[in-house]
């Protein structure tokens, strides 16, 4: 079986010699990304930071790092999910090589996300500003979330079905905002949740929206993943991770996800937007600051001992480029 929590990838790694625990002081301010982009270029283990600046939260970088930690991350599940994806593009091979196949059908059980009463990322409500506020270049608007799950639901349909998970660059404060209770979302108008934003707009009402931080690695690679219509980013997420999504049923509220670390939920207006950027992107050079829009925070859950994990991007190759490299072993013969 998959990781179910980041505590459980924290503990296998680090009893497997591929992750170090740093208790010294470090600085959020442009100092761990840079140990984030060296440790990169030296192919070195994940590390955990127990001490940063202005946070009691601990921030893990270089999760992602190495090829053979990606493969160790999905080890359980990873030939598992190829073949669903082959089955997806051609149900008949299932016929024509039933050995390969055989289990596949038990294996799509785990890609039904399953509602639950409650769950430990409810376990504390805390302010906005506690968060790790963590900026990678020095030109950047303002620190940044750039491991995100931004989940929303068809305002005509709210469902898990009618749902869509995506990895949208959130600034956490900075430039216009209103500390502690707005942060910027980036994002394109042609995405799923721009889709949903529309949605919203024609009913005059704003778009619920929660940000899930951490949990099982499989969510933040789910977010990321072209994915062919009619497979949902949540049934992706649980077949990678080799169990069925846990989400928090919320009268009035989009589920949220109960194993994360973090969740972030809010509303966007259907007529606000303020500048957001500019931001060292992921082709070496920064995305201009332009209007996008705000999100207005209504909570802030945590689990106890919650991990905040980061990645930092910029001029390739960065850990961002393990990511494709994941994308293209699930999902190659989609593309």
């Amino acid at each position: 079986m998959g990781f179910r929590t980041l505590r459980q990838c924290v503990k296998t790694l680090r009893e497997e010699g591929q992750l170090i625990e740093i208790d010294y002081p470090i600085n959020p301010h442009l100092e761990i990304a840079e140990i984030q982009r060296r440790l990169f270029r030296s192919g070195g283990p994940a590390l955990l930071f127990r001490s940063v600046l202005g946070t009691q939260h601990p921030v893990l970088i270089n999760l992602y790092g190495t090829q053979k930690r990606v493969e160790r991350l999905f080890s359980d599940t990873l030939d598992r999910v190829r073949r669903l994806v082959e089955l997806k593009i051609d149900p008949a091979a299932a016929i024509q090589n039933p050995s390969r196949y055989w289990r596949s059908p038990l294996d799509a059980i785990t890609m039904i996300p399953r509602h639950v009463r409650r769950g430990n990322v409810l376990t504390r409500n805390i302010p906005l500003t506690s968060l790790p506020g963590v900026t990678g270049w020095p030109g950047d608007g303002g620190p940044f979330i750039t491991l995100p799950a931004v989940y929303s639901e068809h305002p005509d349909a709210p469902s898990l079905k009618n749902s869509n998970l995506g990895m949208y660059r959130v600034q956490l404060r900075g430039n216009r905002y209103e500390e502690n209770t707005e942060v910027g979302l980036h994002y394109q108008i042609h995405r799923g949740i721009g889709i949903h934003h529309a949605a919203a707009i024609a009913k005059g009402e704003p778009l619920r929206v929660s940000i899930f931080i951490g949990g099982t690695p499989s969510m933040a690679v789910s977010a990321m993943m072209p994915l062919p219509e009619g497979l949902s980013e949540l049934a992706f997420a649980g077949a990678l991770a080799g169990h069925r999504i846990p989400m928090i049923r919320r009268k009035g509220r989009p589920s949220i996800y109960a194993d994360a670390d973090f969740v972030i939920e809010g509303t966007i207006a259907p007529d606000l937007t303020k500048p957001e950027g500019p931001f060292g992107d992921h082709l070496g050079y920064y995305a201009r600051q332009h209007n996008f829009p705000v999100m207005r925070i209504d909570n802030v859950w945590q689990r106890e001992d919650a991990i905040w994990p980061i990645t930092v991007v910029g001029r390739p190759p960065q850990e961002d480029t393990l990511f494709g490299w994941l994308v293209h072993e699930i999902t190659g013969p989609i593309i």
